[in-house]
């Protein structure tokens, strides 16, 4: 399986934010809140997307700069639509190879992107090495192989069943360490102290089969990339199997929950 069919292109912004981006945005809050940074720091964020993340840490973290960074062009410009705040600037970068100097961030944070970085190792050595003593370090990422994001893995299982290349591509496959231990593993292996591991859970209520559907047919993302790939008439072989087998409450809503794993650290 090559990379591109992976449809690991994160870079549209608007479509990004109706897959995933509307539940990564009920996640940042409490991430910010349960790391605790005091108030007045200078924060770096690694992978800033449409600024689920951004939002939060200047909302509730209250720093006195906070300098984003992603690779892609159209994630940076949607994420300085959607955060107009003037401590805040958005920057090109590259998470292997931060354009920032040393020991120059008291919070250094990263929401749901290191598993797509190809060297993690790398990317948390340049969150450490960005970190004054005795700041924080922070990421957060989904429960994939846990079944933490339900309506991913419900469309997957529907996919592989109606096609067997599909579970190749599944996130549990790709991802297996993004479990409790797995994220803790990271910090600890990159020299990171203190390291303390939580769960935040997070429902995610789409109003309608449409609501859940439409987000799958944007192209953004693994599942939607597949998703979008299909000849039509497979893709309405895959929709008429979600349509049939999601479950649904009364009013017509599919009710799920996506979990996080979020790590904090401390640099001595």
């Amino acid at each position: 399986m090559s990379d591109k069919s992976r449809h690991d292109a994160w870079s549209a912004g608007d479509s990004y934010d109706r897959y995933m981006g509307r539940w990564s945005r009920q996640v940042a809050p409490r991430f910010v809140e349960w790391i605790g940074p005091a108030a007045g720091g200078d924060w770096l964020e690694i992978g800033c997307g449409t600024g689920a993340l951004s939002a939060a840490a200047l909302a509730r973290g209250a720093p006195r700069s906070l300098l984003s960074i992603d690779p892609s062009e159209g994630f940076l410009a949607k994420a300085r639509a959607n955060v107009p705040d003037p401590r805040a600037e958005f920057r090109l970068g590259d998470a292997q190879a931060l354009p920032v100097a040393d020991a120059s961030r008291d919070v250094v944070v990263s929401g749901l992107v290191l598993n797509f970085v190809p060297d993690r190792a790398k990317a948390l050595a340049e969150m450490k090495r960005t970190a004054r003593r005795g700041g924080t370090v922070g990421y957060y990422l989904w429960d994939y192989p846990g079944g933490g994001v339900a309506f991913m893995r419900a469309f997957w299982v529907a996919a592989a069943a109606l096609d067997a290349k599909a579970a190749d591509l599944t996130e549990d496959r790709r991802f297996p360490f993004c479990t409790r231990d797995g994220v803790a593993a990271m910090a600890r292996e990159a020299g990171l102290a203190g390291v303390e591991v939580t769960a935040i859970e997070v429902p995610t209520v789409f109003k309608d089969f449409d609501d859940y559907w439409e987000p799958f047919t944007l192209g953004a993302g693994p599942a939607p990339g597949y998703c979008a790939s299909l000849d039509p008439q497979a893709r309405e072989r895959l929709r008429l199997r979600l349509f049939e087998t999601l479950p649904r409450r009364d009013d017509g809503s599919i009710a799920m929950t996506a979990r996080a794993w979020a790590v904090k650290a401390r640099i001595e």
